[in-house]
């Protein structure tokens, strides 16, 4: 029995026993080939592609745990810890350092996950809190530059914009995240960031004004607003964090 799961804005995700199915999106062939791909590597961080079903939805393994996808909310204490986001960047290290100079990664640095978020995030606890332990929704995977994702990470775990009240602590998580990585140069990570909420906020309202239900629901609820008032933040703020980093 189909059993809806809370948190796709996007697509219809549902749970039949320990697997997950869900529609298969244009960009399905290459991320069928990733996932693959990383359970052969043995990678825990991404659920595993067992086929399709009859009614032509990819099917997926379950993994259990906690999704923190509610908006602005942490549905489990911890989860915005220090530690937990210094894991979150070296499973984003894992993933790359897996891809890079791989097929799949072709003349690109990496395979870039695309979308990570809270949402798209599996935490478990640990015993000393909740860690995440694997990512969801690759629908937006492809090759790409390591900094690009990470920066997608910094932007969407930190809740970078308006509601970001203490700019020190903001800039001492942003330099948490980029040494948890390891990443060896920072001086573009805000320009990246800003790439990524500019191109978000594009996205909603084309896809939406093209007719596409999904970015119009999207729009509909403020998502465009929301990241062009982010974008505006962080346009302000980028000196003072880009000294941080530097």
């Amino acid at each position: 029995m189909d059993q809806p799961l809370p948190g796709g804005s996007v697509t219809t995700v549902v749970r039949v026993g320990d697997t997950v199915r869900r529609p298969p999106s244009p960009n399905a062939a290459f991320v069928h080939d990733l996932l693959r791909f990383l359970e052969r590597r043995g990678w825990e961080g991404a659920p595993r592609f067992l086929g399709i079903d009859e009614q032509g939805r990819e099917v997926l393994s379950y993994l259990a745990g906690h999704v923190p996808w509610a908006p602005g909310t942490d549905q489990a204490a911890g989860v915005a810890a220090d530690d937990s986001l210094a894991e979150v960047a070296r499973l984003v290290r894992q993933l790359h350092d897996l891809t890079a100079a791989t097929r799949l990664a072709g003349p690109a640095e990496v395979v870039c996950h695309n979308d990570l978020s809270p949402r798209n995030t599996v935490y478990r606890d640990t015993g000393r809190g909740p860690r995440p332990v694997a990512f969801l929704d690759w629908d937006l995977a492809a090759p790409g530059a390591r900094l690009h994702d990470l920066a997608h990470v910094c932007w969407q775990f930190l809740d970078l914009g308006p509601s970001t009240t203490d700019l020190p602590e903001a800039a001492r998580r942003l330099r948490l995240l980029c040494d948890s990585y390891g990443l060896a140069d920072s001086t573009r990570l805000v320009e990246t960031i800003l790439w990524w909420q500019d191109r978000c906020w594009r996205g909603i309202e084309s896809g939406a004004t093209a007719g596409n239900p999904a970015m119009a629901r999207l729009r509909d609820r403020g998502a465009a607003v929301d990241v062009r008032a982010a974008h505006a933040w962080l346009t302000t703020h980028r000196g003072e964090l880009e000294a941080v980093l530097a």
